[in-house]
């Protein structure tokens, strides 16, 4: 079966990246692409890279317009893609790339964003552990989907397996990441013209108010954690690099635990997983390792004098962040194998 899809947002880097998965994708039909200023514009003047989608002209995104597909991707900013959500009760599968149907609590939301709250959908990291098992069981045969933010799918999938295991305390975790600015999306934003950001490391949304703190905490609890025992320090910090996400995540050694059951939690987690892999013992991943891919890397070093575990992870906040997760997460709820159109593999140099 082919299923035939629509992607708003399709001008911007989430769309852009998921037609660019999609392009390649053999059971799915790329049909009707849409945007909202650049409607009626060929979509190759937004996206040159997508020689594949010359065709496709950017339509109007309206609910009239999205309607009839069997899959339909939201990529828009925040708030936005909960307008048409309603609207699109008969498609059989939406996926949201905003962060409209991620949070569970109607409080964190209000804080961390506002506007209208929408109910939580099926969160799209399927590699997570949640309940003693895993989100992807979750995925399966869903019809709505919230694909994750980029940073909180890095931070939460590099500290679950300890949290889910019992061998690192919830209430002292600290994360510091390296990000680039594609994460920031598309629209003109002075703070992220090359002219600020080329020879220079940003601090952003420092002191607890970043959106996707609230995202962590909801996995971490998910995976074992009491919410009211969550602590956490998360620092985004804009480098001059397109893509990429390199997550240094610590937390305090719970008492008792051996530097055997450390490790042992991570690769009970990932070790049979084809887009989370553990890196042995002393090696550290660079985000130019996972370049294009849908892959999460990661590195584990115990520090027994600080007592606390430090886990370094990369990603491409484009693939494995957004529109891979969101294409994984459809392959699941499909009935498709889950790495139907998406590769382990990065680009160098």
């Amino acid at each position: 079966m082919t299923y035939s899809v629509a992607v708003s947002g399709a001008s911007g880097y989430a769309g852009g990246e998921i037609l660019r998965i999609l392009a390649a994708h053999p059971d799915v039909e790329i049909r009707t692409v849409t945007a909202h200023a650049n409607a009626g514009q060929p979509l190759v003047a937004h996206q040159p890279h997508l020689r594949s989608l010359a065709h496709h002209t950017l339509r109007e995104t309206s609910p009239e317009v999205l309607a009839g597909h069997d899959v339909v991707v939201l990529a828009l900013p925040h708030g936005q893609s909960g307008q048409y959500t309603d609207a699109l009760a008969d498609v059989p599968l939406v996926i949201d790339a905003g962060a409209d149907h991620r949070l569970e609590s109607r409080a964190d939301w209000d804080a961390f964003y506002g506007g209208p709250f929408h109910d939580a959908w099926a969160y799209g990291v399927p590699e997570l552990p949640v309940d003693g098992a895993k989100q992807r069981a979750r995925l399966v045969g869903a019809s709505r989907i919230a694909a994750p933010g980029c940073n909180a799918s890095t931070v939460s999938l590099s500290l679950a397996p300890g949290i889910a295991a019992g061998v690192i305390d919830p209430a002292d975790i600290v994360s510091v990441l390296a990000v680039g600015p594609s994460g920031a999306g598309k629209s003109l934003k002075p703070h992220l013209l090359g002219s600020e950001i080329l020879g220079s490391a940003n601090p952003y949304a420092v002191g607890g108010v970043h959106r996707h703190i609230p995202e962590i905490r909801q996995a971490l609890a998910a995976a074992g954690a009491p919410a009211d025992d969550i602590r956490i320090t998360f620092t985004p910090v804009i480098v001059p690099m397109a893509r990429g996400i390199l997550a240094t995540s610590s937390a305090r050694i719970a008492g008792g635990v051996t530097d055997d059951e450390i490790r042992a939690a991570w690769e009970a987690a990932y070790g049979d997983e084809t887009f989370v892999q553990l890196l042995p013992d002393g090696s550290f991943p660079r985000t130019a390792d996972v370049l294009g891919a849908n892959t999460a890397l990661m590195g584990i070093a115990i520090d027994r004098t600080a007592g606390r575990v430090t886990v370094v992870a990369a990603v491409d906040n484009l693939v494995k962040g957004t529109a891979g997760a969101a294409v994984q997460s459809m392959n699941i709820a499909l009935g498709l194998p889950e790495d139907r159109g998406l590769t382990v593999n990065g680009v160098a140099p």
